[in-house]
């Protein structure tokens, strides 16, 4: 409950609309607890004491209450629908604005397949918990309490006989919401676990093509899918033996009711037809009512899940925050970047740093390269300059000041990053060059794209610029994605430039036409250059080797040609023989 009431935050914008859905509905039961003692008033003023002018009169008086329950029941569910809908509304986009806040430790435990299910699966749990509440979950008790108040005031001895059947019905009631919270939780889990295989699936079929993998990954989905229809088994099977008994039980007490209300009106004439016949009504409306609370605790029980899972999204706080008294850069800072003894290790482990005692500087229009085996640490390093993650040691400095006390606004709004899983969004050619600056003039864009020499092939697409661009870029090349995302990079006209090897997806010829358009485009910024290839690097002012997570040599090419045994390696087994061929 406690996971659930946090969430009502959401509901007070439509407080109003709820009141007026909740006001309908108790006159509604107002209305529907009326028609059995109308029932009881045809009966015994009119049918038995054979007065038609009763009978004529109690049914149009029930014919118009019944019309007017309906107008207000429609009333009520309009309004419950409209204000829950606005709560689903709000909470999947508070939702999705929170993981906008995330840093990239929050992403690598919250993964894609379970973000997705609290997105949508989750919310549209809670969605219909608040519907339920304002229809059902509130006219259920209110019947319910009604109606054994009425049954008081019709026949308190038999009310008396009923109420230990209620009791029990009550506490079976209770058990079995006790019992399905848990069920739910883990009906949920296992709905995540099934979305996470999908998910990486359909991000990686081609890999999966490529290694002839579909037999595998079909098991893998297959289990994951079975494990989730095993669980939702166990919970409908739970849900569907509380139905018959209290079912049982309704019928029990009819039987009940007209034993001893037949004998009481029989032997002891203190009870008339009309008020048993009222009495059975009333209590169908008391068994009813439970039977809907049955379902409504079930609705509670995965309310309550999803909801704890929902919080656990919200109430995330994203490891890079701004600090309080953090400052923003100057609009044309051209800062001096300089890493003191920076240490890194992911998700706060202490184990197997990435990176440790990191001691670099970049000066301002400096084009600094970063080389290095696959694992080595080099992307890592990087995407600490963005503060994408925080370093667990020492620190970053811009023009002296700790990056940690700048704005990340401020800080990003430096920076032009071409990552290296190029990532584009549906939409336009144009519009993803111009994703960081959606204001930038035509020329802009046509001038970024030609400093990425992307211009020429963009023309060559059906539409140019005005081509649409398919899920995840599938209607464009690899080389071409990238020149698109080093095109949007440069459009921001960043100080600082963060190549991740950018031209990784791009042959040779087209490398050394991007390579010389950056040359121009470099100057005046600093440049960081990650790259596999060492002929992205020649031209850089500085190389940094990187190895097991430590700088191994840094110094210009011709200098770590002479000075350093893993930077000849790499040379001699991409460009040449070592020194020999510099």
């Amino acid at each position: 409950m406690k996971q659930v009431s946090k969430l009502f935050r959401f509901l007070k914008p439509y407080w109003k609309k709820s009141v007026l859905s909740l006001v309908l509905l108790i006159v509604v039961v107002l209305m529907d607890l009326t028609i059995p003692r109308l029932v009881q008033r045809v009966i015994d003023q009119g049918i038995l004491a054979k007065n038609m002018q009763v009978v004529v009169n109690t049914f149009f008086l029930m014919l118009g209450i019944s019309f007017l329950d309906t107008l207000f029941a429609i009333g009520n569910n309009n309004f419950s629908v409209q204000a829950s809908e606005g709560v689903a509304r709000d909470l999947r986009e508070a939702i999705f604005l929170k993981i906008q806040s995330f840093s990239f430790g929050n992403l690598d435990r919250l993964k894609t397949g379970q973000l997705m299910v609290r997105l949508s699966s989750d919310t549209g749990v809670v969605q219909r918990l608040f519907q339920i509440s304002l229809r059902i979950g509130t006219r259920a008790p209110l019947l319910m309490i009604g109606s054994i108040i009425l049954m008081f005031n019709t026949a308190p001895q038999l009310a008396l006989v009923m109420l230990p059947l209620l009791l029990i019905t009550s506490v079976l009631i209770a058990l079995f919401s006790i019992r399905m919270g848990p069920m739910f939780l883990s009906m949920q889990q296992k709905l995540d676990k099934l979305n996470t295989v999908l998910q990486e699936n359909i991000a990686g079929v081609r890999v999966v093509k490529a290694f002839v993998r579909a037999r595998f990954e079909g098991q893998r989905f297959e289990q994951a899918n079975e494990d989730f229809t095993e669980r939702n088994i166990r919970v409908t099977r739970l849900m569907s033996i509380l139905g018959p008994i209290l079912t049982l039980a309704l019928n029990i007490g009819i039987v009940i009711v007209v034993w001893s209300g037949g004998l009481q009106s029989i032997r002891l004439g203190n009870l008339s037809t009309g008020q048993i016949v009222a009495f059975v009504n009333y209590l169908q409306t008391t068994i009813v009512p439970l039977m809907n609370l049955v379902n409504l605790a079930n609705i509670w029980a995965a309310a309550i899940a999803s909801a704890g899972r929902v919080n656990e999204v919200l109430e995330a706080v994203p490891e890079v925050q701004d600090a309080p008294d953090a400052v923003s850069l100057p609009a044309d800072a051209r800062p001096r970047v300089v890493f003191e003894n920076v240490g890194f290790h992911y998700n706060g482990s202490t184990d197997g740093s990435v990176l440790h005692g990191i001691n670099l500087t970049a000066e301002p229009g400096q084009r600094l390269a970063i080389l290095g085996a696959t694992g080595s640490g080099k992307s890592t390093l990087i995407d600490l300059i963005p503060r994408f993650y925080d370093v667990t040691e020492g620190r970053i400095l811009m023009d002296g000041l700790d990056i940690r006390q700048i704005r990340q606004d401020s800080l990003l709004a430096h920076i032009g990053i071409v990552p290296q899983e190029t990532v584009l969004f549906s939409g336009t050619v144009r519009d993803n060059i111009r994703y960081g600056r959606p204001e930038a003039e035509e020329q802009e864009v046509l001038a970024a794209a030609k400093a990425a020499q992307a211009h020429e092939f963009i023309l060559e697409l059906p539409e140019g610029y005005d081509t649409h661009v398919e899920e995840r870029g599938t209607n464009l090349s690899g080389g071409q994605k990238q020149r698109i995302a080093i095109a949007r990079a440069l459009l921001t006209n960043p100080s600082i430039l963060i190549l991740d090897d950018s031209t990784s997806s791009v042959d040779v010829e087209t490398e050394t036409k991007i390579q010389s358009a950056l040359d121009e485009l470099m100057k005046g910024r600093t440049s960081f250059v990650v790259a596999q290839r060492i002929s992205t690097v020649l031209k850089a002012d500085k190389i940094v080797v990187i190895d097991r997570g430590q700088i191994a040599a840094e110094g210009t090419h011709r200098e770590l040609l002479q000075s350093s045994p893993i930077y000849q390696e790499i040379f001699a087994s991409q460009l040449g023989n070592g020194v020999n061929g510099a």
